[in-house]
């Protein structure tokens, strides 16, 4: 199906909603958030190993070039980062079943344990933030995150607005 053309002129509706997630994009990659983060879960990663292992967590075991594909990022760049995690612990490589001479990425049970306490951290911050809000508003603010992700990932938009594919098993 083709992707259909962009609109001359954004409303201002949306020029909003990209200005929030500008600053909300902003806060979240911080690197003083990050290493107040990791210090509330106890975990030494940085940024780049944290997305990975979040990654390798939301889905089944991949193969490096599809996580690649998948965070955005060239493939040597996640090679780095699973050698990395691999020698702390937090991951393994196992056989691709479908071809035995590639290998998937898996995690271990402490990097299954990293990760849920990076979580933990980060929701207890995000609860904290939003504890003003009604049951309901945060309802409906999941409700509509899911939403405009799931929008994103099927009209395959990235940051400078150009249609692309929406990574494998995404659409």
């Amino acid at each position: 199906m083709p992707t259909p053309p962009l609109p001359d002129a954004p409303s201002p509706e949306v020029i909003e909603i990209e200005r929030a997630l500008t600053r909300i994009t902003y806060l979240g990659t911080r690197a003083r958030r990050h290493e107040r983060l990791m210090a509330l879960a106890g975990v030494p990663l940085d940024r780049a190993a944290v997305a990975l292992l979040r990654q390798i967590a939301d889905s089944e075991p991949q193969r490096p070039g599809e996580l690649a594909a998948r965070l955005g990022v060239e493939a040597s760049h996640v090679t780095r980062t699973v050698q990395q995690l691999q020698k702390s612990g937090y991951v393994t490589r196992v056989p691709d079943p479908d071809d035995r001479r590639a290998q998937r990425i898996e995690l271990t049970d402490a990097g299954g344990e990293a990760i849920a306490r990076i979580r933990e951290a980060g929701v207890r911050g995000m609860q904290a933030a939003l504890s003003a809000w009604s049951p309901e508003e945060l309802g409906q603010l999941a409700t509509l995150f899911h939403r405009m992700v799931d929008d994103f990932l099927a009209h395959g938009v990235d940051e400078e607005g150009e249609a692309r594919p929406a990574p494998p098993g995404t659409a």
